[in-house]
């Protein structure tokens, strides 16, 4: 493992999964399931934990309607 990796403590099963996403993207093959399902698994972990802190965050829209502002009339 990479020292910049190690200092900044990565668990070594993420650094795995990110080595095989990675290495994938670069040849174009898919994913082994066993990986997909560990990552999907982290991901949905985080999107939890993120709903249980903050709740449902709906900053999106109205963050694009502001910076467009308003639509011209048809």
């Amino acid at each position: 493992m990479p020292a910049k990796t190690k200092d900044m403590g990565i668990p070594p099963e993420l650094e795995a999964d990110t080595q095989a996403v990675l290495e994938r993207l670069m040849t174009g093959q898919s994913l082994p399931p066993q990986t997909a399902r560990r990552i999907h698994e982290r991901a949905e972990k985080i999107r939890q934990d993120v709903l249980q802190k903050h709740g449902v965050l709906d900053i999106g829209v109205p963050a694009i309607r502001e910076l467009r502002g308003e639509l011209p009339n048809p």
